[in-house]
């Protein structure tokens, strides 16, 4: 019987599907300092992650009888994907079971930043009770997302995703991808119906000063932030900003700056340059909206994610 550890745990659902199969699925979360001697005492023959274990190099070399590392999500920056695979392992990541779920968090953003949710939730508890009219007129200046142009900036399965509920709600997109040129986006409707855009890349210049919103979907590949003070200078004067996707891609003081300077009217984030330990300052600005990194963080996400890791588990030990 193999074993396998699931150290940022695993959905139901997979965990059943890998039972049936003989598998032994451990989710008791192991500290990072101490999983190379589980994984070696307990013979594990798989380790799932999410985005809060880390496995390098050390601990490739130091588990010889490792055979697959899988990643349940997207990114893979917390593993050396490289390096496992010139030692043989297999590494798995799930790239689309967690797109729809992203694409709505980030919407859910926009329209809590463009009717003043995020902040009216902070401020009701205080003051709705003695001042409610003040309140009213404080965030009676909110904004439709009808009409307004949506910047995506990395065009692959979540950025599309995200079109798709752009173009569903009547914005104008502008894409920007560095290995896309173009991508042909359908909407599928409830009665069967379906209609088929095609979306070209254009400049990462053209996408921030023509968007009235900008939302990434590129990982951090650098130590340089991709939003720095130089692009927010090319940006629309009250424009939005957010990023679900990595931690370090926007420069968080130079967001801060924009936002105290009135550069730009909103920003949202779902990741932080020092997560777990974000900056006090970025969590008590009064326009930004916060969420502690769940953009894959759904039940139905979850579902996904755990059953095709276990399906390509499976199908790597019935070879």
């Amino acid at each position: 019987m193999s074993k396998i550890l699931a150290n940022d745990g695993i959905s139901d659902s997979g965990k059943v599907a890998l039972e049936e199969k003989g598998f032994q699925v451990i989710t008791e979360k192991v500290d990072q300092e101490n999983l190379i001697e589980t994984i070696n005492k307990e013979d594990i023959k798989v380790l799932l992650v999410r985005s809060a274990t880390t496995a390098r190099k050390e601990l490739i070399d130091a588990c010889p009888n490792l055979k697959i590392i899988g990643r349940g999500g997207v990114g893979m920056d917390n593993i050396d994907v490289e390096y496992a695979k010139e030692k043989g392992l297999e590494v798995y990541n799930t790239p689309a079971a967690s797109s729809s779920s992203v694409a709505e968090l980030v919407f859910a953003h926009l329209f809590g930043m463009v009717r003043f949710l995020y902040e009216s939730n902070r401020q009701m508890p205080l003051e709705g009770d003695e001042n409610f009219k003040s309140l009213k007129k404080a965030f009676s200046g909110g904004s439709e997302l009808t009409g307004k142009t949506l910047g995506i900036i990395g065009f692959g399965r979540i950025g599309q995703e995200v079109a798709k509920r752009a173009i569903g709600l009547g914005m104008n997109v502008l894409a920007h991808d560095k290995y896309t040129s173009e991508a042909n986006i359908t909407l599928n409707f409830f009665n069967g119906d379906k209609k088929t855009f095609t979306i070209e890349s254009t400049s990462l210049k053209n996408v921030l000063k023509g968007s009235d919103f900008v939302t990434l979907h590129i990982p951090k590949l650098e130590d340089k932030a991709v939003i720095g003070a130089e692009e927010i200078g090319l940006m629309k004067d009250g424009a939005g900003i957010i990023n679900t996707a990595r931690g370090g891609v926007i420069d968080e003081d130079a967001l801060m700056f924009s936002l105290d300077k009135g550069k730009l009217a909103y920003a949202a984030l779902d990741v932080f340059t020092n997560e777990p330990n974000p900056s006090i300052h970025l969590m008590m600005h009064n326009n930004i909206s916060l969420t502690p990194h769940i953009g894959a963080a759904t039940l139905e996400a979850q579902d996904r994610i755990g059953e095709e890791l276990a399906e390509k588990i499976i199908s790597y030990f019935n070879k």
